[in-house]
């Protein structure tokens, strides 16, 4: 099968992390197509960056996702999910989503961790609108960015061990997300030094993104508007079929 791995952010090297650590999750299951956001921050942090990125994620998988058997939105926020769910003729998974929805499977209560003090709010956010609030027991967030974690995990790894046991410990968490795609391939490292598991955000949606495409899919009714300003790609996603013939 073939997933497009669509990196909602503009960072090409993200992007070849990601392909680099899910492709030996899957192994031979899946191909993963890399396809990075053509326009938007390079890494998000902000509520603007994000909203961005939910546009820059149609507009990435309007050119990217044709011949795909489903779309691994690989974010921890999911800007875009249920836009791309409506368009898409294919599964689509999120990383915040997927790993929320482990976590509620494996633990009565759970904690996100993640990079970056503006998450907090916005990860609140984000699971409020997808549904898979029920048990969450906190977010911790550490000084450092996503981007700064990626340029140097070393230097993050005791501050993320520490907000990890602050959710076990402080908050109750039976289970602990480490959220982010910057952070991919840390959770394994901090597992010996926190009390409960500790998920990989990236492996999550790895492991969901595999079996919907797997799975019967009823493709959604299709969506079409008269648009201005868009991408060809995109516009001609969304435009009315008498437009396009």
């Amino acid at each position: 099968m073939r997933i497009l791995l669509l990196n909602p952010n503009t960072s090409t090297s993200v992007t070849d992390l990601l392909a680099g650590q899910v492709g030996t999750m899957a192994g031979a299951t899946a191909t993963f197509v890399p396809a990075t956001a053509r326009f938007g921050a390079a890494y998000i942090a902000s509520r603007a960056a994000l909203a961005i990125a939910g546009h820059a994620a149609l507009d990435a998988f309007a050119e990217h996702g044709r011949d795909c058997d489903a779309v691994f939105l690989a974010c921890f926020g999911d800007p875009g999910l249920l836009a791309l769910r409506e368009v898409s003729p294919v599964p689509v998974v999120g990383m915040l989503e997927a790993s929320c929805r482990e976590a509620q499977r494996v633990a009565g209560r759970y904690a996100i961790v993640t990079g970056g003090a503006l998450w907090k709010p916005m990860l609140r956010e984000c699971v409020a609108s997808l549904g898979v609030g029920d048990g969450l027991a906190g977010i911790r967030t550490i000084a450092r960015t996503g981007s700064e974690i990626a340029k140097d995990p070393e230097a993050a790894l005791s501050d993320l061990a520490a907000a990890c046991r602050a959710c076990a410990e402080e908050d109750r968490a039976e289970a602990v997300i480490l959220g982010g795609a910057a952070l991919v391939g840390l959770a394994a490292r901090l597992q010996p030094h926190v009390p409960v598991p500790v998920l990989c955000s990236v492996t999550s949606g790895v492991k969901a993104v595999v079996a919907a495409a797997a799975a019967p899919y009823r493709r959604p009714p299709a969506v079409a508007a008269d648009n201005v300003g868009l991408g060809h790609a995109l516009a001609t996603l969304l435009a009315p079929r008498e437009a396009i013939g």
